[in-house]
């Protein structure tokens, strides 16, 4: 299953801006939706799109494994 590590993002991200940062910059910041964010974070196995991927990668300057990663022998249901 993938399981996307954004509360850690922007945790560092805070911690190095040394500011307050939460779910409402980020979207206002890369144009992705709260609720999609939501599900993102809440939602296991949640099917992103690239696009979506890119714009948190530009936002966190970071690479797409940073994002998300694999957890061998989780799956989703249905999957």
């Amino acid at each position: 299953m993938i399981r996307f590590r954004l509360p850690e993002l922007l945790a560092d991200k805070a911690f190095r801006e040394k500011q307050r940062l939460d779910w409402k910059d980020v979207a206002i910041s890369t144009g992705i939706h709260r609720s999609t964010l939501s599900r993102m974070l809440n939602t296991p196995g949640y099917n992103a799109t690239t696009d979506n991927l890119n714009l948190l990668c530009r936002y966190f300057n970071c690479q797409v494994g940073d994002v998300a990663t694999y957890i061998a022998g989780e799956e989703t249901d249905g999957k």
